[in-house]
């Protein structure tokens, strides 16, 4: 009976470590899950399923108890809430779910006021997100780091060293993170500037192919630090309840 009950114990310690998605297929994928404190890029094309799949997660960890903010730097927040109502997802959460928009040209202009301030150096005091008072999110959804990156044309260092101190404010949080990214329809590169990708823990990545008059959509975990994960590319569908993954199909195509 008490190594029973031990070997209960460590195993809900080593889960709490880990944060599961709630989508089945893609936790399917995923040895233990997502290591907790973990920044992921979700890169896509248009209408890959990019936002359905991160409010999807946002609206599975609500359930479960957790704190969740998501930072829209393109559609408004009553938008959001509308997609989540079309797929039956209760947003409520007893203020759990905090959805705030941003507008990516005003980052840009404080960023380069700081830089400006600082002479350059790249180690500036960003507190790039304000979280209501005495809100600490467990989960953050960034949609999108391209909205953000489109605020810099002609001033990538500048938007390099916010990046920077971005995914360091996330982990100083020990929050997980999810920051979109768009890409072309069958990317090669995941990221505006690639320092985005080198700085995540992890890449999921969706697609959207085209194969003749159809459209398939498809996802593939492509990197994933602190776990083992299936290294394969398997369907995936948008339903009218929400983005469903079928690890068993892996999808054959030129990727």
């Amino acid at each position: 009976m008490v190594k029973r009950r031990v070997s209960k114990k460590k195993k809900i310690v080593a889960e709490s470590k880990y944060l599961k998605t709630g989508i089945d297929g893609l936790d399917s994928l995923l040895d233990k899950g997502i290591p907790k404190g973990s920044a992921i890029l979700v890169a896509g094309g248009t209408g890959s399923g990019k936002t359905i799949m991160c409010l999807q997660i946002l609206k599975n960890a609500v359930k479960g108890g957790k704190k969740c903010f998501y930072m829209s730097l393109e559609e408004s927040k009553e938008r959001l809430e509308q997609h989540m109502k079309d797929f039956g997802w209760n947003k409520k959460g007893d203020g759990k779910l905090i959805i705030k928009r941003f507008n990516s040209f005003d980052i840009a202009r404080s960023v380069d006021a700081l830089l400006t301030k600082a002479r350059g150096e790249l180690l500036i005091d960003i507190e790039p997100v304000i979280f209501p008072r005495g809100f600490r999110p467990d989960i953050i959804v960034v949609d999108s780091l391209s909205a953000i990156a489109s605020a810099f044309v002609g001033k990538e260092e500048n938007y390099r060293s916010y990046i920077e101190q971005l995914f360091r404010f996330f982990e100083g949080l020990g929050a997980n993170s999810f920051l979109v990214t768009e890409t072309e329809e069958t990317p090669s590169q995941f990221s505006r500037s690639g320092v985005e990708e080198f700085l995540a823990d992890g890449v999921i990545v969706l697609y959207n192919i085209r194969k003749g008059d159809m459209r398939e959509n498809a996802i593939e975990i492509l990197k994933m630090r602190g776990t083992k994960h299936q290294k394969k590319v398997v369907a995936m569908q948008i339903t009218n309840t929400g983005i469903a993954v079928y690890p068993e199909q892996q999808v054959f195509s030129e990727l």
